[in-house]
């Protein structure tokens, strides 16, 4: 397998989302070929704080994320990556690719001056937990979510 992690193109938006809606959590909320994803697109190709990356094989988009780069105060005005949506295509799962993305991740991370990566994860994907564990990340924080209509 030859992979290789590129910036994500609108073309790319068909393939994300059969991704996010291939699993118990995102089966839920996700709502593939509505117009409402290209539109997000847009936003977020535009902003150069965010990167969505695709992992290719070949043509065929088997992995993605998205980075955003936030710069705060704290810290000494450390800026902070954030890694969001991590999704492998099902058929891709368990050949190291997810690692293989979170360590581009934080490479892309480091490149970028980032004194931290962070993310988050549901709390009921106990493997994932496990996964971002072996990978050095901490749960050293508490994360809350208020879902607004």
């Amino acid at each position: 397998m030859k992979i290789t992690i590129r910036r994500a193109t609108a073309a790319d938006v068909h393939p994300i989302v059969a991704m996010l809606a291939d699993d118990p959590l995102g089966a839920q909320r996700e709502k593939p070929g509505d117009p409402a994803y290209l539109k997000a697109f847009e936003v977020i190709d535009a902003d150069p704080h965010q990167h969505l990356a695709v992992a290719v094989d070949g043509d065929e988009v088997v992995g993605t994320l998205q980075l955003t780069f936030t710069t705060g105060l704290s810290r000494l005005g450390t800026t902070r990556a954030t890694v969001e949506a991590v999704r492998v295509r099902s058929d891709q799962r368990g050949n190291g690719l997810g690692e293989h993305l979170i360590r581009w991740a934080i490479d892309e991370a480091r490149a970028r001056g980032c004194g931290m990566v962070q993310l988050t994860t549901d709390a009921s994907r106990v493997d994932a937990h496990r996964f971002y564990e072996r990978l050095g990340f901490a749960a050293s924080h508490v994360g809350m979510k208020l879902v607004l209509d």
